[in-house]
């Protein structure tokens, strides 16, 4: 436990990319040796990146919906890790926030998750972290959510639970209809294993 506590002050310590970031770094995460749960998400937004708590806006208030966990469940971290793809806000774009840091995936990535061996469900959220964790398929987002059952319980693709993607929402009912019940059964059972 010591050494991924030495590795997450160094994470919290980071500035790889600090010249171009428009608030500065401030890394966000939650990582526990004990988690069962890990949400590989895509970057912390400006809300996230004043509070530094991870999904602490309308897309984490959706998500926590969508998994069935309670405030106190998602932000334990012996149960849920939270680990997105770009750990600081990368500033706004054309159409929303930019993309995740590509220099914060390869420096810290794979030494955390060395540290989670307790994963029983990861839930990958948007195409960036689908990307790192799927390989590019060439499969868009939808294509790939539609087969979460071929690489279920382990991986399981959600659209980001943005509000921007309520469009996505209602052209996509059987997402609420088929697999969120089941995600939520086996966030369940996976967190009381």
């Amino acid at each position: 436990m010591t050494e991924l506590l030495n590795l997450l002050a160094e994470v919290h310590s980071c500035t790889i990319c600090s010249q171009d970031l428009p608030l500065g770094p401030r890394p966000v995460l939650q990582v526990h040796a004990n988690a069962r749960i890990l949400i590989a998400g895509q970057a912390p937004g400006t809300r996230v990146h004043e509070s530094g708590i991870p999904f602490d806006d309308p897309s984490g208030d959706r998500l926590r919906e969508w998994l069935g966990t309670t405030h106190e469940v998602f932000y334990d971290p012996e149960q849920i890790a939270i680990l997105p793809m770009g750990f600081c806000y990368p500033g706004t774009g054309n159409s929303g926030d930019l993309p995740p840091r590509s220099e914060c995936a390869p420096a810290w990535r794979t030494a955390l998750l060395s540290h989670l061996h307790k994963i029983k469900v990861t839930i990958v959220l948007g195409k960036y972290a689908q990307d790192y964790h799927f390989g590019r398929t060439g499969m868009s987002v939808t294509d790939l959510v539609k087969s979460w059952e071929t690489h279920w319980p382990h991986l399981v693709p959600l659209p980001h639970p943005s509000p921007r993607n309520n469009p996505w929402l209602r052209r996509n009912p059987w997402f609420e209809q088929d697999l969120l019940p089941v995600l939520r059964k086996a966030v369940d059972e996976a967190l009381r294993d």
